[in-house]
C-alpha cells in the first residue's frame, strides 16, 4: 500500500471518528420538554393519552413532550399564562 493511500486512509478515519463525535454532542444538546407541542406533533413515548410520536390530541397537553434545544424549555413563549416544563404537567390533559 502506497503512502499516500494510507495517509488517505487515516485522513478518513479521522473525520468519520470527529463527524461521530459532532452527532453525539448535538442528541446531547436536546431535553425534552413537556406542554410545548401542538396536538399530533409530540415526540415518542408522551404520558397516559398518547402511544408515541404524534398522538397527543390536545395543543400544549401537559404530559406530552417534544426535543428542543437544552436550556430553551422552560423560557418557550406560548399562549396564555403557559409554561414549558422539564417534568409532566396536569394541565391540558385530554377529557
Amino acid at each position: 500500500m502506497s503512502t499516500q493511500i494510507k495517509a488517505f486512509a487515516i485522513a478518513g478515519a479521522v473525520a468519520a471518528a470527529l463527524g461521530a463525535h459532532a452527532t453525539t454532542a448535538e442528541a446531547q444538546a436536546q431535553e425534552k420538554c413537556y406542554g410545548v407541542s401542538l396536538a399530533g406533533e409530540n415526540d415518542c413515548a408522551a404520558g397516559p393519552g398518547t402511544t408515541c410520536a404524534g398522538t397527543s390530541t390536545v395543543d400544549y397537553q401537559g404530559n406530552a413532550w417534544t426535543l428542543v434545544d437544552a436550556g430553551t424549555c422552560e423560557d418557550m413563549e406560548l399562549p396564555g399564562e403557559r409554561m414549558g416544563s422539564l417534568e409532566p404537567l396536569e394541565r391540558d390533559l385530554p377529557a
